[in-house]
């Protein structure tokens, strides 16, 4: 589902490299990435979802090499078939919970806003615990809450691809494990590749392979042992 082969990336004017000889994630697998802040783990996340642009290699989802895309092309590629979790969550702070939710169906016209979808928002919702909220501003969500609507938000559509930027850095034990099932069900439900940043590392058995980066540079790793963590 998801294929890297020789992608090379750099910040103009910094001395960051990212070097990744080769990652694949097929359909329904999981990926953790965990490292320290600063090793480009995020910038991965963009590379993949193809807001950044790598300055060698290629990026395949599916079967598309998203960089081969112009950026009217690529931005419509991410809306259909990739679901981002970012960091500050990027919630639009006029529209309700549910109105959020459902903000791909106005970003993109070729989607159509159906009684299917408005049910499937409010049944993630009620997965994420906060269906009682749909009607709530986002103004008024704690922290935990905006981060459950930006989770949902990017489930909505089955995206092939799930991108989730530390999606329970702000959330108690047992919500973060109810985040974390809701992410794994819902993406091998429909066959989705998911890759997810943490620094929780009490989270990694729940995942098929976790990939340690190390500062500057990232070298590819296999999972091998049962639980799925890379010896």
């Amino acid at each position: 589902m998801i294929s890297i082969s020789k992608l090379q990336f750099t910040y103009r004017d910094s001395p960051f490299s990212l070097q990744i000889p080769e990652l694949n994630l097929a359909g329904g697998q999981s990926a953790v990435i965990v490292g320290p802040s600063g090793s480009g783990k995020t910038t991965l996340l963009h590379l993949m979802a193809g807001i950044l642009s790598a300055t060698g290699g290629e990026i395949i989802v599916g079967d598309t090499s998203i960089h081969k895309l112009n950026d009217v092309d690529r931005r419509l590629f991410r809306l259909l078939n990739i679901g981002l979790v970012f960091q500050d969550f990027q919630l639009i702070d006029y529209l309700n919970v549910l109105e959020n939710v459902l903000l791909p169906c106005r970003l993109n016209p070729s989607i159509s806003l159906t009684e299917d979808l408005r049910a499937r928002a409010i049944a993630l919702l009620t997965s994420a615990g906060i269906q009682s909220l749909q009607n709530r501003s986002v103004t008024r969500l704690s922290q935990g809450e905006r981060q459950r609507v930006a989770i949902c938000r990017a489930l909505l559509l089955s995206p092939k691809l799930v991108l989730a930027d530390e999606p329970t850095g702000n959330l108690d034990p047992a919500t973060t494990q109810r985040i974390v099932q809701l992410l794994l069900q819902e993406t091998s439900r429909s066959n989705a590749s998911l890759v997810m940043v943490t620094h929780d590392h009490s989270l990694l058995p729940s995942f098929d392979r976790v990939i340690p980066f190390e500062p500057f540079v990232y070298g590819t790793h296999s999972a091998q042992s049962p639980s799925g963590v890379d010896s």
